[in-house]
């Protein structure tokens, strides 16, 4: 029977991106954890290109061609590398935990790249500042972020031509999911959407001259439509509902879906006019969330893996880019999904070679042991052009060593006084119990020769076990 201190570990492994020493607190209820973590409020907006700056290189590019590639890949450092890592440092130390665990669900499920990194960081402040917010909201935000209309060519949509990709993508991936509309739905929704697009500073304009003005039938209904009227038809059906609550549940509680309770959530849902916070204040309050089925049943994706191993252990890299490097090695590059449909969970994480990788990795980065691991390769399938551009660039990320500076000052403090660091260990960092076997192997390989090392390699081999990988 898990104790309530089990399921307050559970709960920080799903709502945020894993147990932390500071999470440690004896006698705080599972209740006042649940409040604590929807309370946390440090979200704050992440700047590190302004608009300005991208035009200026556009217009040097525009002027000295032969630095065309320079400039374009100061552009891409700056999306790839600076926003990257500032969202990813976001993760690890935020008190906002659920905050950024919520925006990187919407991440994938709104998944977009873009080869502008003023329209990155517009699309990200949209995803972490609502997403814990209300879905409409969102989803209207999204609608009219530039990086998303350019993504699915939408500025190409235009009266009498219409580019029916965006409007394809918002019922298939965004709000309805396949056998709930028809393509007919397509075509008139398109239409809708024709003359939605942005300009030159990177705002939303609506040009009236690209718009079809013309009379739509969309979902039974007719009328002059135009994009938002679209959206607001798609939210007035309750399947909308159904399908972000069935995969907010796969994400969030267990890939094997509990139907029952997946409707009984999304009339809930669709009651509070899509709140975000309400539904998911009801999962983590849910007795069914910590069943034992639940619990320790889902591979954490290589950012959950990586952001978890560095609120264990504090975590600086000597060289930024080392993060991107490990990212790209283990299948998963913040602002980079691999395709309009976000990234696959679960078993498509782990292949024979990534979970070798992921097991030495804890070696590698905190022995300081070499590397032989090259990235994944991408396979790109819009803007193909520049995708080989950002490949490229992601290459030049390849390291033999990965330097960094680790903080063991708090771990070792509190685990001198253990009796058994083997069994303390286990129990802080895995979520599940190891066997009598593991833990005998864990002792094998770890440094007696101070009491310091003994807890500092006995953590690391904790995170090296195949235990580590689930959450």
């Amino acid at each position: 029977m898990l104790t309530e201190q089990d399921k307050i570990k559970h709960l920080y492994n799903r709502a945020g991106f894993g147990y932390a020493l500071s999470d440690i607190q004896s006698g705080r209820s599972l209740s006042t954890t649940i409040e604590k973590l929807f309370s946390n409020k440090t979200y704050r907006s992440l700047q590190t290109v302004t608009f300005t700056e991208v035009e200026s290189a556009k217009e040097k590019m525009k002027s000295s061609p032969k630095d065309a590639a320079k400039e374009i890949k100061k552009l891409l450092k700056d999306n790839i590398s600076d926003l990257n890592n500032l969202w990813f440092q976001e993760m690890i130390v935020s008190d906002a935990q659920l905050q950024e665990k919520m925006a990187l669900f919407w991440h994938s499920h709104f998944a977009c790249r873009s080869v502008n990194p003023y329209f990155d960081q517009q699309y990200l402040d949209i995803i972490r500042k609502h997403a814990l917010g209300d879905f409409s909201t969102l989803l209207f935000e999204i609608s009219k972020t530039p990086a998303m209309l350019q993504f699915l060519n939408n500025q190409q949509n235009k009266k009498d031509h219409p580019n029916e990709n965006f409007a394809r993508e918002v019922m298939e991936l965004f709000t309805l999911g396949r056998g709930n509309y028809t393509e007919t739905d397509i075509k008139e929704a398109a239409r809708a959407f024709t003359g939605y697009g942005f300009d030159k500073v990177g705002s939303f304009k609506f040009k009236k001259q690209l718009h079809d003005f013309g009379v739509k039938t969309f979902q039974g209904k007719t009328g002059n439509f135009n994009g938002d009227d679209i959206l607001k038809i798609i939210l007035d059906n309750k399947n909308c509902s159904t399908f972000l609550v069935r995969k907010i549940y796969s994400f969030f509680v267990n890939e094997q879906v509990d139907e029952q309770i997946v409707q009984s959530l999304s009339a809930q849902f669709f009651q509070s006019n899509y709140n975000i916070k309400q539904l998911m204040k009801t999962i983590f309050s849910s007795s069914w969330f910590y069943d034992e089925k639940n619990i320790g049943n889902k591979i954490k994706s290589p950012i959950v893996l990586l952001a978890g191993m560095f609120r264990l252990v504090p975590t600086t890299f000597t060289k930024p880019e080392n993060v991107l490097f490990l990212q790209r090695s283990l299948g998963q590059v913040l602002l980079f999904p691999p395709n309009v449909a976000g990234w696959k969970e679960g078993k498509a994480w782990i292949d024979s070679s990534s979970l070798v990788f992921r097991m030495q990795l804890p070696q590698i980065i905190y022995f300081d042991k070499s590397l032989d691991m090259e990235p994944k390769e991408e396979i790109p399938e819009m803007y193909a052009a520049m995708q080989k551009i950002k490949s490229d660039y992601m290459k030049s990320f390849i390291a033999k060593k990965i330097s960094v500076a680790s903080d063991w000052t708090a771990i070792i403090s509190h685990f001198m006084l253990s009796k058994s660091v083997t069994n303390d260990a286990a129990y802080f960092v895995l979520q599940q119990p190891a066997d009598a076997m593991t833990l005998k192997a864990v002792v094998a390989n770890s440094d007696f020769s101070s009491k310091q090392n003994e807890i500092k390699s006995t953590i690391i081999n904790m995170m090296s076990l195949p235990e580590y990988q689930l959450c």
